[in-house]
């Protein structure tokens, strides 16, 4: 008891004494680490098949989450907590899946600011969930963001035109608008430890059951070094050295602050793209980006006022 009343002090101090300044390092080394995710989701997708990826990836993380907080995890696991579950677990399924496979048809950086769409929906999918409606404000975001799809859409010859990878990627930013809706209304009534566990695993054996029947089985190509390290990267520094970085940054950074220098993710997305990917950045795809990302500004400041 003692040993752990000195940790509790020891972090307590810690907790008020972190610098805020490293703290903020570590939110935009988070934001760092999930742009990166779409470049080497990109190269692991050469060998190993979407839903494969992503079961594995998500079922390795509620593995570990048990392991750690089993305590919080085990007693939330009751009949109450069936219904949420299933709707936040099949959201992020949605999410994942479409993109994940968009994702093989156009490039990281593409996807990464069509995906970021979601925070200009979100407050579309509150008014729709829970009955929170939308500002002047989101209606001017919305416009802009999608003007910005315009852009991005807008072909040499001046047509517009969007892809197959494209769609399934828009669709992922409204499915998870509403993945993020349902979170913020079931994480008042259950832990939100456990309750991302609950999401975790539900999508972990949608992924896995969709990969048996759709999708090759495991064959030696996975055990390639590369497909090796870059598992590595999407299960260890997107997932869980990322969620432990942006946790002690938002405890230590004010949300307002916090959420601009995350949304850097697709500026980082972009960037490795064009560099490791050869990503053509043409003159509409960076004002398209441009729109999209003042459109989720917008709709951060949004949530700064309220």
């Amino acid at each position: 008891m003692a040993v752990r009343s000195r940790f509790q002090q020891l972090r307590s101090k810690w907790s008020r004494t972190f610098p805020p300044n490293l703290a903020r390092l570590m939110l935009l080394t988070c934001a760092a680490l999930w742009g990166g995710s779409y470049l080497i989701a990109k190269f692991a997708m050469v060998a190993i098949p979407p839903q494969w990826l992503m079961g594995i990836r998500v079922l390795g993380a509620c593995t570990c989450m048990m392991l750690l907080f089993h305590r919080v995890i085990l007693p939330a696991l009751t009949p109450r907590i069936l219904v949420p579950a299933l709707v936040v677990g099949v959201t992020y399924w949605g999410t994942m899946v479409t993109q994940t496979i968009g994702l093989q048809t156009i490039d990281p950086g593409r996807s990464a600011f069509l995906t970021a769409a979601y925070c200009v929906l979100t407050p579309f999918a509150s008014w729709l969930v829970a009955k929170t409606r939308p500002g002047m404000i989101n209606l001017v975001a919305a416009v802009i963001c999608l003007v910005g799809v315009g852009f991005v859409s807008l072909k040499s010859g001046g047509s517009l035109a969007l892809s197959t990878g494209d769609w399934l990627t828009i669709a992922t930013s409204v499915i998870f608008a509403f993945n993020l809706t349902f979170l913020g209304v079931y994480a008042k009534r259950f832990h939100p430890i456990a309750l991302t566990w609950v999401q975790f695993f539900v999508a972990g054996v949608l992924f896995i059951a969709g990969a048996l029947f759709t999708e090759p089985m495991p064959n030696g190509a996975w055990l390639q070094p590369s497909v090796v390290a870059a598992f590595l990267y999407l299960f260890l520094g997107a997932t869980m050295t990322a969620q432990i970085m942006q946790n002690i940054g938002l405890a230590h950074v004010p949300p307002a602050q916090a959420s601009i220098i995350m949304c850097t993710e697709s500026l980082f997305a972009v960037v490795f793209s064009a560099m490791f990917w050869g990503e053509a950045i043409t003159w509409n795809s960076i004002v398209g980006f441009s729109l999209i990302f003042a459109a989720v500004l917008l709709s951060i400041i949004r949530k700064r006022k309220d």
